[in-house]
């Protein structure tokens, strides 16, 4: 036998560990690797041999990996660019000396293309005995060909609670109110629109169509009019007609190019109030929170993404598996159920995947019932979360914090 090396890249979510915890535990179950390495900070640390061993992982540090938020084992955003043959020269020894047969490599559509990318140099160089398995995740559920992103479930639950929380505490007063709660999405309106599961989100914002300043504000003075209250929920990536975001003057690049935004609540709040629309206009950006809160996981989500990862290493026994990511779907009927499968990386790498604007009403009223029969099944269900006696919830000390 030889070993696997397991690594998470890009942002974190609260369930990413739990597709680790199923790896290591699918090989205590069926021991096909003699050690299962954790591969701190991505493809970045792995140039500098930042490994732990993971194989004897204990039933309670397995229990305790699922509840734990962010990647356990540190991430990365480093950008494995294909003309950089040094690097993959470099890996590739990385890999021999360790006797690493399997990579799986936990993230999104640029990890992805890490996977696709290690895929092709190997083929290109006739490096045999090797294979790269991706294992999904984000929060934005932007992942193509899958029908949602491990990940995503617990965000939306997180989203929606909050939405309607801070609705509760945002109606308490007579007085004149808009509650603007922004969440992430940079392309793709996933994250936002799951609020409305919360039955109580007056006007959504999302990047799938062109902002309408016009619009908007009109809409907003119809419900403020009307109850004397707005709440409205905005993902950060919403962009005017000629392609510029709400939040532009706060854009800047990381490290693959893409815009890091934030502050789309903001320049609502600054339109409603500059044309008088109401008092008072109050903005909840909920930032890493949404990615990073765990207490409330979704059951289906933290199952899922653990499952997952038990999937991913089964099917790595087939030694032709490689520069395949591991998906699932759902099952048509009338229980919400999934099956996995497994797709080229390529068909995920830098791809993006909408909210559908057909799911989307007119007016910025919010999402069909479509949509909602898609994301409700999602939140189903809170996993037993293991607490301390300061009532606290039990997390692993992250892998690249030990032996410092």
């Amino acid at each position: 036998m030889a070993n696997c090396l397991v690594a998470q890249s890009g942002g974190p979510t609260s369930v990413i560990n739990a597709t680790v915890a199923g790896i290591v535990k699918a090989n205590q179950l069926n021991p096909i690797y003699d050690t299962v390495y954790g591969g701190l900070h991505g493809v970045e640390g792995i140039l500098s041999e930042m490994f732990v061993d993971l194989t004897d992982m204990s039933d309670f540090e397995n229990k305790v990996l699922r509840q734990t938020p962010s990647s356990a084992l540190g991430s990365c955003r480093y950008k494995l660019l294909r003309e950089n043959e040094e690097d993959f020269k470099r890996l590739f020894e990385i890999f021999a000396k360790y006797d690493i047969r399997t990579v799986f490599y936990t993230g999104g559509n640029d990890s992805m293309d890490t996977v696709y990318a290690l895929t092709q140099y190997a083929e290109k160089n006739n490096l045999e005995g090797f294979q790269f398995v991706g294992c999904p995740k984000t929060v934005d559920n932007d992942l193509m060909v899958m029908d949602h992103s491990p990940g995503y479930a617990s965000a939306a639950k997180f989203i929606a609670t909050t939405a309607y929380q801070t609705w509760l505490d945002s109606t308490v007063y007579t007085r004149q109110d808009v509650f603007i709660l922004e969440a992430m999405g940079r392309d793709a309106g996933w994250l936002a629109a799951s609020a409305c599961a919360s039955g109580i989100v007056d006007v959504l914002v999302l990047p799938e169509q062109p902002f309408d300043k016009e619009n908007f504000l009109k809409v907003v003075k119809k419900h403020v009019d009307e109850k004397n209250k707005c709440y409205i929920v905005v993902s950060e990536g919403v962009r005017y007609e000629d392609g510029t975001y709400l939040s532009a003057q706060e854009s800047k690049n990381d490290t693959f190019g893409h815009a890091v935004l934030g502050g789309s609540g903001a320049a609502l709040r600054d339109m409603i109030l500059d044309a008088g629309i109401s008092e008072r206009a109050k903005v909840q950006d909920l930032s890493n929170a949404q990615r990073s809160h765990a207490t409330e996981q979704s059951k289906v989500d933290v199952e899922e993404s653990f499952n997952l990862g038990m999937s991913a290493h089964m099917r790595s026994v087939d030694p032709s598996f490689t520069g395949k990511t591991v998906i699932l779907n759902r099952v048509e009927g009338d229980d919400y159920d999934v099956v996995y499968s497994a797709t080229d990386s390529s068909n995920i790498a830098n791809h993006v995947k909408h909210f559908p604007t057909e799911w989307i009403l007119p007016d910025y009223a919010g999402i069909t019932d479509e949509a909602l029969a898609y994301i409700e099944p999602l939140l189903v269900g809170i996993p037993e979360i293991i607490y301390d006696e300061k009532g606290l919830p039990v997390h692993v000390t992250p892998y690249y914090m030990r032996n410092k």
